[in-house]
């Protein structure tokens, strides 16, 4: 079992930035980053795997970095340009095999932390 702790989430304006945390238990091979906007499907933003592979969704290319710190088992979302669209409850996932956007796939799930991003 793999527990997933996210933290760093707010309310900026348009334009800001903010970083994004989520603390890992244990190992695996692929973490990642969802959002989930009121009234909205949840979707994948981007993948990082244990070998350094990132993929990200379009909406978000250009403007977030994932990143991770495998000392710490630390994962990292660092979102810059923030648009009013990007508000929504961020969650990181874990999973020993999956790296994709596909959402059933994925083993472990953190509880989320809201981005609010006014205009």
């Amino acid at each position: 079992q793999v527990q997933l702790v996210e933290s760093g989430g707010g309310s900026v304006q348009s334009g800001g930035s903010l970083r994004l945390s989520c603390v890992a238990s244990g190992y695996t091979y692929c973490m990642g980053w969802f959002r989930q906007a009121p009234g909205k499907q949840r979707e994948g933003v981007a993948t990082i795997e244990i070998n350094g592979r990132t993929t990200y969704a379009d909406s978000v290319k250009g403007r977030f970095t994932i990143s991770q710190d495998n000392a710490k088992n630390t994962l990292y979302l660092q979102m810059n340009s923030l648009k009013p669209e990007d508000t929504a409850m961020y969650y990181c996932a874990a999973d020993r095999s999956y790296c994709g956007f596909l959402l059933n796939p994925w083993d472990y799930w953190g509880q989320g932390t809201q981005v609010t991003v006014s205009s």
